[in-house]
């Protein structure tokens, strides 16, 4: 049985027996509220089906042979409680969640494509250049991956790395994440898939309706902020982030600061 509710000229549903019954028993919804379901022929208050009681219990419901459409609901009459409205149907229930290993695999594809500004940083390096540079940076990971790591000498060689990056390759970088940036934008606000979610046929939806979420919660929170709090505090940031998307739903720390989940497309 499908029920639906209606409340200051708004109508929401619909709900099922027991979820009526529940938000009666909560209080969620008041006998002075109207409800229509199929067999009825206008709307009635909830009070007059169910006899004053917090319970409905139809008697002889039967479902009709040709389903009637949904009246659409007028009434001027309003009452001064707000309708909380219930949750009818979770994301969950609606869409069937991404696996772990189909997220992952979308975010490496996705890592992997911002990999070309790193290469064109150094596209603009002379043979003699790229000589030092390739000096410099395994001096770099021998200092960082020694036992007795000197911190000092570490940022010295960072430094010296980044100083051999011209002006026009910095320039050349910027452009390169900024149209990849734009790109990635208008593919999650359109579908709600990044790239490297459409190859793995999985997307971004709203944790409570499964539907199409906002471009701020999908990709401004959810992936641009977490680019910086990666930056800062990688890889703590990464681990901590991954372990919430073990849970139940599947969230991420991103998707529940955003209020998003992954789901099969």
């Amino acid at each position: 049985m499908q029920i639906y509710l209606a409340r200051n000229n708004q109508q929401a549903g619909p709900y099922t027996l027991e979820q009526l019954n529940q938000m009666l028993a909560n209080q969620q919804v008041m006998l002075t509220d109207l409800a229509w379901h199929q067999g009825m022929t206008e709307w009635k208050a909830l009070g007059e089906l169910t006899q004053g009681k917090s319970v409905y219990q139809p008697e002889g419901y039967v479902v009709p042979a040709v389903t009637p459409e949904t009246p659409v609901f007028q009434n001027n009459q309003s009452t001064t409680l707000a309708y909380s409205q219930p949750h009818t149907q979770t994301a969950t229930q609606k869409n069937e969640l991404a696996s772990i290993p189909s997220r992952i695999l979308a975010k490496i594809v996705d890592v992997l494509l911002w990999l070309p500004a790193t290469f064109i940083l150094t596209a603009f390096f002379t043979p003699e250049q790229e000589t030092r540079f390739a000096q410099l940076n395994e001096e770099f990971m021998n200092v960082v991956l020694s036992s007795n790591a000197d911190p000092a000498l570490a940022q010295q060689l960072q430094t010296q790395m980044f100083e051999m990056f011209s002006q026009q390759a910095w320039l050349a970088t910027a452009v390169y994440l900024i149209i990849m940036l734009a790109i990635q934008a208008f593919l999650i606000a359109k579908s709600g898939q990044s790239i490297g979610k459409k190859l793995t046929k999985i997307k971004i939806v709203d944790a409570e309706s499964g539907e199409k979420t906002s471009l701020l919660r999908a990709f401004t929170i959810r992936s641009v902020f977490f680019i910086f709090l990666n930056i800062v505090f990688m890889p703590l940031s990464l681990i901590i982030d991954w372990a919430f998307g073990l849970g139940k739903k599947r969230q991420t720390l991103h998707d529940k600061l955003a209020k998003t989940q992954v789901v099969k497309q």
